[in-house]
């Protein structure tokens, strides 16, 4: 029927074209198919509609009316599309031909200005949604059916349908059994509680106006965020996408990037990609650095393919890429936490609808991008809230660092790949003991000195100057000041140094190489010391906090004043950057 009525309004409309075409001033109209004194009411219809049928937009009626229109387009066509959709019951029976000076301003699609060019636009002809029934929108029906003819249109569903009517009546709750199309005396009274719950007869056979119901229900999710069919030529991808929350941003390879429209803060990257293993194990290992990919949840690779999911306070985000044939293709889907029942549904439906195509993007595309360290094609790498230095100090990479490097931290890293664990701090000292979880093989272990440092003599400290942005740490030479802190304190050393933040936690090396202490920050509590004044903690107070712990330390023999070139290599042997996540 709906073939016949197409091919009938193809005809019409060529008639009315072909007269319309002789006017030197054609009519431009609009159909208005409804209107809602809520304007977010009104977007949120625009959005549903425009899942199903083309030309929507929506406009201010005046008085706080929002209206939802098609069009705009010639008159004769929107007689003909008028009369069809009503028919075909795509759109409400009392829709009916507005015009653009009832119209004020347009609020869907979101930054379109139709009329501002007032140009008709080519007539669309209805006919079957090319998409599932999954993501189309109701039909209407006029009437109820009776018992024997609900079976009757039943009996007329295809075994996906019937078990699709099983899969919506199981997320609504009122169904538990096995998703086998068969209607049995369970999936019966499953369909007799849903009619109840939703204030019909309790017959067990669903109508075809129910059905629709149902349907509509399980997949409202889908339709609220416009999920739509999109072929991604460049990058060799078609599936479903949600596209009525992101639109299609940029190429930064390996990522096509849809951003929100809105302030949903959803975000779809599609990954595209030539290589081999190496590459998608690249690409998992650099893809756990982003900030979009939060550190905890579910991950696995395989030999071919990986999946990530993680999850914080913000976003939950699912990333999956499979190597075939020389190529790397996937996808990036970013949602919002309190949002968990779309995002299921639209994820299922991304999943399920990812088809390869030929074409991949072209590695050297997007070469004009921003370029900075703190991103990877376009995306912002995770951050440490704070990195600061640290030394081994025992043969199993146990770390002395400062107190502040590692106070509640979610997660410590050494190096950034390696994670430890605070065993014991001593707050009045700043002295912080870190243990890796997995044991470390140091190339260099710090021996501590025994000797009485003299006032004035040579001093040199190694850290990471510069927070881990450069590989190696920076040795910054000084001279020790006084045996005693300001007020008398033993345990502390004054430093005639100029470090920067990132060197703190590091070790202090006496002339012969021996570590005297560890280069405490230069602002505490509010107050910051004069240029040139710094201080550490002394090594022998430093051993006492280890001891507690129950780590053995090593004691430095002394010795003859060392070459600058042997203590950086001393230096770079133990020091290690100390990093705290969030």
């Amino acid at each position: 029927m709906k073939s016949l009525i197409a091919s009938i309004l193809i005809a019409v409309v060529f008639i009315a074209k072909a007269a319309t075409a002789q006017q030197s001033n054609p009519e431009v109209v609009w159909i208005q198919i409804e209107a809602h004194a809520s304007l977010n009411l009104a977007q949120q219809r625009a959005q549903s509609y425009a899942a199903a049928l083309p030309d929507v937009n929506g406009f201010s009626l005046g008085g706080s009316w929002y209206g939802v229109m098609l069009g705009p387009y010639l008159r004769a066509d929107a007689d003909e599309i008028l009369r069809v959709y009503r028919a075909e019951r795509e759109i409400p029976v009392d829709s009916y031909i507005s015009y653009s000076g009832t119209l004020g301003q347009q609020f869907w699609p979101v930054g379109v200005d139709i009329l501002g060019r007032q140009t008709a636009v080519t007539a669309p002809v209805p006919q079957t949604s090319t998409l599932p029934t999954v993501f189309t929108q109701p039909t209407l029906q006029l009437a109820d059916e009776t018992p024997s003819e609900a079976r009757r249109s039943e009996r007329q569903l295809s075994a996906a349908g019937r078990k699709e009517l099983q899969i919506a009546l199981k997320w609504a709750g009122f169904y538990s059994a096995a998703i086998d199309g068969a209607y049995g005396p369970g999936t019966r009274r499953s369909m007799a509680d849903w009619q109840l719950s939703n204030g019909y007869e309790d017959s067990g056979i669903l109508t075809t106006l129910q059905r629709q119901a149902l349907l509509d229900q399980y997949n409202e999710p889908l339709i609220s965020v416009g999920l739509r069919s999109s072929t991604d030529v460049q990058a060799g991808i078609d599936m479903m996408i949600p596209g009525g929350e992101v639109s299609f941003a940029r190429y930064e390879p390996p990522f096509a990037h849809y951003n929100a429209t809105g302030n949903s803060g959803i975000q779809l990257l599609l990954i595209s990609q030539p290589g081999n293993q190496t590459t998608l194990f690249g690409l998992y290992d650099i893809l756990q650095t982003l900030e979009i990919v939060p550190l905890e949840g579910p991950r696995e690779r395989k030999k071919d393919r990986f999946t990530l999911e993680g999850r914080d306070n913000s976003i939950v985000s699912y990333s999956e890429a499979q190597l075939k044939d020389g190529h790397i293709k996937g996808f990036m889907l970013i949602w919002p936490t309190s949002d968990e029942e779309r995002r299921t549904r639209v994820l299922a439906a991304m999943r399920e609808s990812f088809t390869r195509i030929d074409g991949v993007l072209d590695p050297a595309a997007g070469a004009d991008a921003e370029q900075s360290i703190d991103l990877v094609s376009g995306l912002e790498v995770r951050k440490p809230r704070i990195s600061r230095s640290g030394f081994f100090v025992d043969t199993k990479g146990s770390v002395v660092t400062m107190t502040d490097a590692v106070r509640n931290c979610t997660r410590i890293t050494l190096d950034h790949d390696y994670e430890a664990e605070l065993i014991t701090a001593d707050d009045n000292l700043g002295v912080a003991i870190l243990r890796p979880v997995h044991a470390l093989a140091p190339v260099t272990v710090g021996q501590f000195s025994q000797n009485v440092p003299r006032l004035n003599s040579d001093i040199a400290v190694a850290g990471y100057s510069f927070e881990g942005v450069l590989s190696a740490p920076t040795v910054t030479y000084g001279t020790l000041a006084d045996v005693t802190g300001l007020r008398g304190e033993t345990t502390l050393r004054r430093l005639a140094l100029a470090p920067l933040a990132g060197d703190a936690g590091g070790p202090v090396f006496d002339a012969g190489g021996g570590i005297m202490g560890m280069l405490l920050p230069r602002s505490e509590n509010g107050q910051q010391l004069p240029d040139g004044v710094s201080f550490a903690a002394d090594s022998n107070a430093i051993r006492d906090v280890l001891r507690a712990a129950g780590v053995v330390s090593e004691t430095h023999s002394g010795g003859a004043s060392m070459a600058p070139e042997d203590l950086i290599r001393l230096a770079t042997g133990m020091t290690v950057l100390v990093s705290c996540w969030d």
